[in-house]
């Protein structure tokens, strides 16, 4: 804009003149737009150049800030102790507890395989007059079906020493009096069936539904057995659409329909070859559908650790789990309030336990069970 008086050569030059000096060309009222206007302008430019400055500055924190991320943080966590087996802490550890329970499979075995140097573990403990104690979350054997294979492998124990999450299903039915004349309905395989035989309540699902299918048609209504009372979900070799819609069926529509899990292990081992999807994949589809969370009876949850203890009236500060996972068997023992050892001859790795995510931490670690026989060596010599 070109003042009055002002060439427009004047104002490509820069040669500006002042406002003040022209205004007398205009009227009163044209005077006062004129300098409400340039005040205007004023202020507008000084707040863009405000603006800017503190745009500037705020670019400059932000590639500050992100200069920053990218450079190693010290100092921000403590990274938690994760004590080693050594020779010297494994007589104190033995001496400091009467009685060890045991995971079994990625302990005592993997698959169908016993883990190197089992035996001569079991019998050096046994000698030194410690309470063995085996338990675990595979549901699909029975305590005498979990024995049977004890024996088989070779390894000389009572049933008395076996607790599985199948037995732990039908004790936790127990100690809450569930009625006789109620139901059970089973996603699972024989061990559940054989644990409730054993305690006397009726069932049915289990292998008897393990070939049945769902054939839909326009108005198809699946009927489901009112008397129901109770939903147990474990490991199940023969899982289908059939069992996880009548259990749905039963937890929604039946009242006061429980809903019990024998454990929520992510993997388990069907073989030594591999790890298979475990229990957790089952009871995560009903729950899924039912949008109810169950009661957990295996381990990581306190039922067979509360059942053990009282049975045979131990101190849980005088017990120490023995497991190979750290979100199960440790974290068992550790809500617990037992010693806990992990081994790396299963499930979790050194690098897992070792992990800045890892929240979980036993007092020790070693590679498997049959290093606590340094102990003898050390003995004899």
């Amino acid at each position: 804009v070109c003042w009055s008086g002002e060439t427009r050569s004047d104002h490509a030059r820069g040669r500006h003149t002042s406002p003040a000096r022209h205004i007398r060309r205009v009227s009163p009222d044209q005077q006062t737009r004129v300098l409400m206007s340039f005040a205007l302008s004023s202020a507008a430019a000084a707040s863009v150049a405000r603006v800017s400055s503190k745009a500037t500055l705020r670019g400059r924190s932000l590639r500050a800030a992100r200069s920053n991320a990218t450079r190693p943080v010290r100092a921000m966590a403590v990274k938690a102790e994760v004590n080693q087996l050594k020779d010297g802490d494994k007589k104190g550890l033995v001496d400091s507890v009467e009685t060890f329970i045991f995971d079994c499979d990625g302990v005592i075995w993997k698959g169908d395989s016993l883990i190197e140097g089992v035996p001569e573990t079991i019998a050096m403990l046994r000698e030194m007059g410690k309470r063995l104690i085996f338990v675990t979350n595979n549901s699909t054997k029975s305590r005498a079906g979990y024995l049977k294979k004890f024996l088989g492998l070779g390894l000389e124990i009572t049933a008395e020493e076996v607790f599985s999450s199948s037995f732990a299903a039908a004790a936790y039915l127990e100690s809450v009096n569930f009625p006789k004349d109620k139901k059970v309905y089973v996603v699972g395989e024989t061990g559940i069936l054989e644990e409730l035989d054993g305690v006397g309540i009726s069932y049915l699902g289990g292998e008897a539904d393990g070939d049945k299918k769902v054939t839909l048609s326009p108005g198809q209504l699946m009927e489901h057995d009112p008397d129901v009372a109770a939903v147990i979900v474990g490991f199940d070799r023969n899982v289908n659409y059939y069992k996880i819609q009548y259990a749905t069926l039963c937890i929604r529509e039946n009242p006061g329909c429980q809903f019990i899990a024998t454990n929520t292990d992510a993997v388990t081992h069907l073989t030594d070859a591999q790890e298979w999807a475990g229990n957790g994949s089952m009871v995560g589809a009903i729950k899924g559908s039912t949008k109810r969370e169950p009661t957990v009876v295996g381990k990581p949850a306190p039922f067979m650790l509360d059942y053990i203890a009282n049975k045979f009236d131990i101190r849980k500060d005088q017990i120490c789990m023995v497991g190979d996972r750290l979100d199960t068997d440790i974290l068992f023992g550790k809500d617990g309030g037992l010693r806990t050892l992990l081994v790396l001859s299963g499930v979790t790795d050194e690098a897992t336990l070792k992990s800045p995510e890892n929240e979980i931490h036993p007092d020790y670690y070693t590679s498997k069970l049959a290093d606590l026989l340094t102990i003898k060596a050390s003995v004899n010599a």
